[in-house]
């Protein structure tokens, strides 16, 4: 026998739980944070609504839509933490009906920032047709359309649910309500893989043709160069207004 001996050096990690002052602080912040944003955005419907002129201008009635749109998805997520906080159990069913309800609103913004860059569009490259072609009648198509596609993106989410799914809606989760509690097959996480990457490219390319085509307006002599400079920061700020949420909904649920 060898009388070397062999040391072997084991790091273990030990990972502490945050301390429960710096707990309630980001239970503070976050639940102030949407206080104050929904108190804003409540405002700021009412104001859309209160006013003949926002109610009857395309322009605010899609804001008004997008506004709302945002509120509802934030209410729904809100909703959601704080159940998660209070360490609340839900039934299946229940959570279910919370995530179909952020579901349906999670690409609604998305949609509509489409919508509104093809006004903006209209608006500066067809001046004199703009009030023909956009008007309050076609935008409420437009806006039921959007809610169409997200309400059908819900629903076909929920015939492969009960269609292939085992696991009874009845029974109480065991962790917080989230999406990936309800829908646990992988083909319904694939489904909404492709179905996001679907919307978001084609409402990218939308935004990116609007651009380039205010951009082509914009070296007309005969257009309004004021207008059509707003135009393109208009659909430029849409343009990042899609890329925030792309990255909120990769995150979302």
């Amino acid at each position: 026998m060898s009388g070397n001996t062999t040391q072997v050096k084991i790091n273990v990690t030990v990972v502490l739980p945050l301390d429960l002052e710096e707990v309630n602080f980001y239970r503070f912040f976050t639940v102030s944070s949407c206080v104050i944003f929904l108190y804003i955005n409540g405002v700021m419907l009412f104001t859309l609504r209160s006013k003949p002129v926002f109610r009857e201008t395309p322009r605010y009635i899609l804001l008004l839509n997008l506004l709302f749109g945002d509120t509802f998805q934030l209410t729904v997520s809100f909703v959601m933490y704080l159940l998660a906080t209070l360490r609340l159990q839900l039934l299946r069913s229940v959570c279910a009906i919370l995530t179909a309800f952020g579901i349906v609103t999670a690409d609604i913004s998305s949609l509509t920032l489409a919508v509104m860059s093809l006004e903006r569009y209209v608006a500066v490259c067809f001046p004199l047709r703009a009030a023909t072609i956009v008007t309050i009648r076609g935008t409420g198509v437009a806006i039921a359309v959007v809610w169409g596609i997200c309400s059908a993106n819900t629903l076909i989410r929920f015939i492969i649910l009960f269609l292939f799914n085992s696991t009874p809606m009845n029974v109480l989760l065991k962790d917080f309500c989230t999406k990936e509690q309800v829908f646990l097959l992988k083909a319904l996480s694939d489904y909404d893989e492709a179905f996001t990457c679907f919307v978001f490219v084609s409402v990218g390319v939308i935004l990116i043709l609007s651009y380039f085509g205010v951009m082509v307006a914009a070296r007309s002599a005969s257009s309004d160069k004021a207008s059509t400079s707003k135009a393109r920061k208009t659909v430029l700020l849409h343009l990042i207004q899609l890329c925030l949420s792309l990255s909120a909904t990769r995150q979302h649920y």
